[in-house]
């Protein structure tokens, strides 16, 4: 594993779309993590100006946590500007966000790669002139038509599949304390591994 990888995580950002119009879209699951994680942490995010975004802080370890106000494809440039004033390099850097390419219910966390389509990736990457940072895929399942994909992000999830990606969320913030401590393969491993399937008809 390169050496850059083992960096200790100082940014969580949470990809999705400011407003009430947007909160329970698919295309917000960055933002359920993060959410989710302030909770647990004891980190209230609160709008900074200056970051363009909801920011937490975890001050135990001096974690910050970061919801972009600027819409999906613009997001680079509230992480670029938190980034900069704190001095935080990419590969300290996680983003979580929805992906398509993954159903409902299972997740994947990698260092570095394209952006696959993701407008908000896109927009980091471009900011930062580099892909080598933590990506937590959220999967959200994919419509089966490219032509319904934006229809589809930007709408919230059937039931089942909210039921599937609240489960995912829960084992990713059980993954939580290794990802913390800078133990990135127990926590893919954790992450990465698809969930046993129940059987129907079981009690």
């Amino acid at each position: 594993m390169p050496s850059q990888v083992r960096s200790q995580l100082r940014l969580i950002v949470g990809l999705g779309n400011p407003g009430a119009d947007y909160a329970k879209t698919r295309h917000n699951a960055g933002f359920w993590f993060c959410e989710h994680l302030s909770r647990e942490l004891g980190a209230p995010l609160k709008h900074e100006a200056r970051f363009h975004g909801l920011v937490g802080a975890w001050r135990a370890t001096g974690v910050h946590l970061l919801l972009p106000q600027t819409f999906m494809n613009r997001s680079g440039q509230s992480v670029r500007a938190l980034m900069q004033f704190y001095r935080i390099e990419p590969a300290e850097m996680l983003v979580v966000h929805d992906e398509l390419d993954v159903p409902p219910g299972q997740m994947r966390l990698k260092f570095g790669g394209g952006s696959g389509g993701h407008n908000g990736l896109k927009d980091i990457t471009a900011q930062l002139g580099t892909q080598d940072y933590w990506r937590l895929r959220i999967g959200i399942g994919h419509p089966g038509d490219k032509n319904e994909v934006v229809n589809y992000v930007l709408k919230p999830p059937r039931k089942e599949e909210q039921t599937e990606i609240e489960s995912a969320l829960q084992t990713a913030l059980s993954a939580w304390p290794l990802l913390a401590k800078g133990e990135f393969e127990a926590a893919t491993q954790r992450i990465n591994s698809k969930p046993v399937a129940t059987k129907k008809g079981n009690s």
